[in-house]
């Protein structure tokens, strides 16, 4: 079975290849897993997302933000059934159930904090105490625009995003290199510096702004902002190369 990526070497800097690497496994690209970030505990050993935790029934939401917030929130969401659950993304939502062992009750059709935020508000016309688990990097844009709109909203940090060191001076070989987040061109300009592979690719506006800020090139930004569209993308740019009469060197058919 033939992919629309076969022969494309594609890099992934996420501390685990994950869905990423999933989806571009399954469209026939060749993953070149080089992991920039590490995710750890908070610098408190967790102690302020346990004690949010215990008291998890006096809330009427539990956001989480990511697959790692969701690893660390799902045993306590078993033993909380009245406290409703929201992710921010599809992947975040297939980690929340599966550690929850229920279903989520509210994921934004664009995967992203704003429309999250904006979903929750829509839906949500008495005021929710809200308890939002995340990193320690992330933006308060979406507790913001939810207490704005009247809800109490708590934050915790549940783990921390740390950069991690890649072995080896250069970046290896590759034809592209996929942004899921912020951190990730951060760490890779850390590591590389504001170059990189032929094919650059960022998921959504937030990430290309980390990139423009640190002067790393993009080749495109996702029209759908999750990791099936930051694919879809790489798919698109990889044809506009090859309709052009490209020589070969970016992602050979």
């Amino acid at each position: 079975m033939t992919g629309a990526l076969d022969g494309c070497r594609v890099l992934v800097t996420r501390e685990r290849p994950g869905d990423l690497g999933a989806i571009l496994a399954r469209r026939g690209a060749t993953v070149v897993h080089v992991p920039l970030i590490e995710v750890i505990e908070p610098s408190d050993g967790g102690s302020a997302l346990r004690e949010a935790l215990s008291s998890l029934e006096q809330y009427d939401w539990l956001i989480v933000t990511s697959p790692a917030g969701a690893e660390r929130v799902g045993a306590a969401v078993r033993s909380a059934s009245r406290v409703r659950l929201a992710a921010v993304g599809t992947a975040t939502a297939r980690a929340l159930a599966l550690e929850s062992g229920r279903a989520v009750d509210l994921v934004p059709s664009e995967q992203r904090a704003d429309a999250l935020a904006e979903q929750f508000v829509a839906e949500s016309v008495v005021s929710q105490r809200v308890l939002i688990a995340q990193a320690d990097i992330a933006a308060p844009a979406l507790a913001d625009a939810i207490r704005m709109a009247g809800h109490r909203v708590t934050t915790v940090t549940a783990y921390q995003t740390v950069p991690k060191q890649p072995i080896g001076a250069a970046a290896p070989h590759a034809d592209a290199v996929l942004f899921a987040s912020g951190s990730s061109v951060e760490s890779w300009c850390r590591a590389f510096g504001p170059t990189g592979p032929a094919l650059m690719v960022a998921i959504g506006p937030s990430t290309a702004a980390v990139a423009e800020r640190l002067g790393l090139k993009l080749s495109a930004v996702a029209a759908d902002h999750s990791l099936e569209g930051l694919v879809t993308e790489l798919e698109r740019l990889r044809g506009d190369t090859t309709a052009a009469g490209a020589d070969g060197s970016r992602c050979p058919n």
